[in-house]
This record gives C-alpha cells, structure tokens and sequence, in this order.
C-alpha cells in the first residue's frame, strides 16, 4: 500500500505516524514544501520569536524519527499537480504514485492587495518559520508596529510586540476586536487587557491603503482620512485553506476541500485533513484550524486507510497564549443567544449557551472551568446557568 502525504505540517505529521503504527508494512511518502522537518506553529510567533523556544524543540519529532520509522521524509518538495487517473503526484522531485493520497496543504495567510500598498517591502505575514525569522530583525525596542487585524494571531503580536518594548497600534475594520469569534464580552476583556499594556486599539474604522517612502511601508492611511505612522506592519486579517492543488485536479471545494466524515474527498483514493478540509457536522459543513484537529482528523484518516476506520467526531478546542493570560476555548458558539459570566478571580469564564443548551467556553485563566465545559460539551450535557455563574459552585458538581 502506498500512502502520499502532502504536506509535513501537523496534521500531515501526525498521519504519518499514527498509519506508521497501524499499518507496519505501508510505503508512506511525506512531502513537505518547506526545508524543515516538521515543527510546530503555535510558538513560532510566540516563544520562538522572543527567544524563549530554541529552534531544535520547534520539531515535532526527534531527527532520527522518521528514517526509523521507515517513513520516506522529503523536505523542500513543491507538489506541482494530481494525475487522479494514473494516481500519481508531480512533483518538484519527481513523480509518486499512491493508493491512498493525503492532502494536509494547510492554509496561507491573506495578504494586503498590492494595489492598496500590499506590494511594499516591511509588510510581515505571520505562518512559516521563515515568516517569523524574516521578521524577528524588525524588532527593535522603541519602534512602532502597526498591526491590521484584531482576531487572535493579531492579538497574540500585539502582546509579543509589548513585550519586546516595542510601540504597538492594531486596527480592526469590524466594529469590535474578535467580533468574528468571541462575545461582546470576550472582546471587552481583551481590549481593556491590551489597553492596560499600552495597545492603542482601533475599532471599526478600516485601513484604507499602507502608504511607503522608497518602496518600505511607513504608514497607513485609514477610511475616515487619519494617518498612522509606523515603522512595519504585521498581517493578522485571517487565513485561507490551501486548496489550489485540489482545485486543479477537479476535486470538490467547499470552504475548502470538502470530504465526508472519514477525510473522503470527492474522489475515494484522496482524502484531505486539517486546516484545507472542511468537514461535514450538525451545524453543516465547518472547517476547523487548530492543532487538536489537525492531528485528531490526521489520526482519524489514518486508521481509516489502515482498515481501522470510523467517522470523524471533531472535539473543538483552542488556545490562545497573551501576556501572562491563557485562552482556552471549548466548543464552537455559532447560534449562541446568552453568555454567562463566571468570575473567581484571578480566573475568569464567559459560558455560551443556546436556550439551555451549553455550546462553548471562552476560559481565560482557568483550567478548570475549561475542562469541566469540554467534558460536559462532548458528552452533549449542559449546566444550570445559574449555578455556573455562582463563584461558590463546584464546577466538578456539574458533571
């Protein structure tokens, strides 16, 4: 059995090993675009980038890991095109051929439109690790960071930037930071969180275009005729699913590559994971980005190629690292009508519910209530919300 994986980030990775472990005599191929083994993201921007991560605990796996477990790693490798029929990958090392093919190509960042100063040099996208190395020299205590974008990946380089001494402005065109994602009141708490750093925070006005001197960005000029002067800009205005190849080869798109619950693309030989995938659920097709995910679908596809299979059933969670806060988030909100808030200080929780029914937690400092939210989510219960806003409730009494 010959199993292609492309893509080396951690869904990919994560495949790679769980099938490795199933399925002892498989051929496994990863191909991976970018010179590393594969490594972790979530630190590059954080840790890594302020020194605290050294590179070589970036790496999902010891080096020796994949020659021993005759897993055939090939870095620097650009996937050209599918030849669905002959099922084979081209390849900027040749051409491979599969019995099962896995897309784990991930997403990209969005960028800034060139015709609105995106094509100016200073303008920093945050997703690879030459990304975060190439922009590591820009930070220089005292300079000034405009930031365009208020969800998380903003949000978490404004808190870096502070961190670093530098001068921070994040502009979010929506009329509120994390308006995408989060309550009201999970947007307040952030603000005020930033404001307290020294964040100057700009809500619902959009960046009309990045103005530059001699080709480098100096400054934005935003919709309601205000200028801001900085020094570079960091991108955090969303991300979108790698879905080029598959487009290519004909496959069906849908907010991504879409498949059915085993990972199943439009054609049965392919199958798609993490962050390019979008995933059939009660609330419709959704696609999920976050580790969990990645390497939960991966292990899922994974089993279902090694005869092990059963339908994905994805547990959403996620992190997000600010200052001294941790983020946790349990859940997905989408139909919310009620947020309940729980305060016990340091800690505090914002509990989504529709009707009575407990759909998602925004935990920031507190493990606790996280844990006890996921296990009541994925095991389809609920908690009075009356008891949850009770700073004297027992949060285990809920299970």
């Amino acid at each position: 059995m010959d199993v292609v994986i492309v893509g080396a980030g951690q869904a990919g990775a994560a495949a790679a090993a769980k099938l490795r472990s199933l399925s002892p005599e498989a051929k496994i191929t990863l191909l991976g675009a970018e010179p590393q083994a594969p490594y972790q993201r979530p630190p590059l921007s954080k840790a890594y980038l302020l020194g605290e991560l050294p590179l070589e605990r970036l790496m999902l796996r010891a080096p020796d890991f994949w020659e021993a477990q005759k897993i055939d790693l090939r870095t620097g490798v650009e996937v050209t095109s599918i030849d669905r029929a002959a099922r084979a990958v081209e390849t900027s090392a040749g051409r491979f051929s599969y019995d099962h093919l896995i897309l784990a190509t991930g997403s990209r960042p969005r960028l800034w439109p060139a015709d609105l100063g995106g094509d100016l040099s200073g303008i920093c996208a945050v997703r690879t690790l030459a990304d975060v190395d190439a922009m590591a020299p820009e930070y220089i205590e005292g300079r000034h960071v405009l930031i365009l974008g208020g969800g998380y990946i903003g949000l978490e380089a404004a808190a870096v930037a502070r961190k670093k001494g530098l001068r921070v402005t994040l502009a979010e065109a929506a009329p509120r930071i994390l308006q995408r994602v989060a309550a009201p009141e999970t947007s307040d708490w952030f603000r005020a969180l930033h404001q307290t750093r020294g964040v100057e925070i700009i809500e619902g006005t959009p960046v009309a275009r990045l103005t530059g001197t001699n080709g480098r960005v100096s400054g934005a000029e935003l919709s309601d005729g205000r200028h801001i002067a900085c020094d570079f800009v960091i991108l955090g205005i969303g991300i979108l699913p790698e879905t080029a190849l598959a487009e290519a080869a004909g496959l069906v798109i849908d907010n991504g590559i879409a498949t059915d619950a085993r990972g199943r693309t439009s054609d049965p030989a392919i199958r798609a994971i993490g962050d390019c995938a979008s995933i059939p659920s009660a609330r419709g097709r959704i696609r999920l980005e976050s580790v969990p995910h990645a390497i939960d679908m991966g292990d899922c596809v994974a089993a279902d190629i090694a005869g092990q299979g059963a339908d994905y059933q994805p547990k959403p969670w996620f992190w997000s690292d600010q200052y001294e806060v941790k983020l946790q988030i349990a859940g997905l909100n989408t139909g919310y009508d009620r947020v309940v808030i729980r305060e016990t200080p340091p800690a505090r929780s914002h509990w989504y519910y529709q009707g009575d029914r407990l759909l998602a937690v925004d935990a920031m400092n507190d493990p606790r209530a996280f844990m006890i939210a996921r296990r009541l989510i994925e095991a389809g219960r609920s908690a009075d919300p009356v008891l949850v806003a009770d700073p004297a409730t027992d949060l285990k009494a809920l299970m």
